[in-house]
């Protein structure tokens, strides 16, 4: 499998914001690796076994349970603990592992803010393929100026799949993407802008890039938590003005 280039980050502290939910919460964050690219499909394809049509671009189309069972893959193939455990289509993450993963939510955007505290963290033309750009596709990873942390296409290109959970009373499993796709608008491709899908959901502005690192305890790390999703689960509150609910 082509080596995944990884970038370690410093513990440090994000902000994250729910318009939607007109929700604002801050999340202390222990140091932690992420990938300096985008999984491209060159490497998704050898994982499992298929050809790359672009070896070098994204890998998108790709649904948040198969970038689940790459992380996985890459685990194995380095030797390491595979970070998630499957129960049917159900998915836990042992957060003491130290093998390939999603990143947070709260993880995704430190790494792409990079210490910015505006929408984008340079002028959009110059870091993100857009709308503005006119493409049809991914293009190849790389091609645009990166952040400060080093890490390139956060913003654009294609969304990432994120490990959280979106909004659990109303969307049940649906999992949170980031940053935005080539075919969107200045308005999406915003660091702080969130949405998500369901596990089993493929788009072809959607792909994924790992991050790695293991903590102290296995059902909470980095903003996330088990017994929070089982809280918010159960939250009964009037539907936020836009939200359309799932059920």
């Amino acid at each position: 499998m082509p080596d995944l280039e990884m970038v370690r980050l410093p513990a440090g502290m994000v902000g994250l914001h729910d318009a939607r939910r007109k929700v604002r919460w801050t999340v202390e964050l222990e140091s932690f690796e992420i990938g300096r690219f985008a999984v491209t499909q060159e490497q998704l394809a050898e994982a499992i076994g298929e050809t790359a049509s672009h070896p070098l671009r994204p890998a998108a189309d790709v649904s948040w349970l198969r970038a689940i069972r790459f992380c996985n893959a890459a685990s194995e193939w380095e030797g390491l603990d595979p970070a998630y455990a499957f129960d049917g289509l159900d998915v836990h993450w042992d957060a003491t592992s130290d093998g390939y993963r999603l990143p947070t939510e709260a993880e995704w955007e430190y790494a792409c803010r990079a210490g910015s505290t505006g929408p984008h963290y340079g002028p959009l033309a110059e870091v993100a393929w857009t709308a503005a750009d006119g493409v049809s596709a991914p293009q190849r990873v790389g091609l645009k100026l990166p952040n400060l942390n080093g890490l390139f296409d956060t913003l654009g290109n294609t969304w990432e799949w994120c490990w959280d959970l979106l909004d659990p009373a109303r969307y049940d499993d649906y999992r949170v993407f980031r940053g935005g796709g080539f075919a969107d608008d200045a308005w999406s491709v915003r660091a702080s802008t969130r949405r998500g899908g369901a596990p089993g959901m493929r788009h072809e502005d959607v792909g994924f890039r790992v991050a790695r690192g293991g903590f102290d305890e296995a059902d909470a790390a980095q903003g996330w938590s088990l017994a929070a999703d089982l809280e918010r689960a159960t939250i009964d509150e009037p539907l936020p003005p836009g939200w359309t609910p799932r059920r």
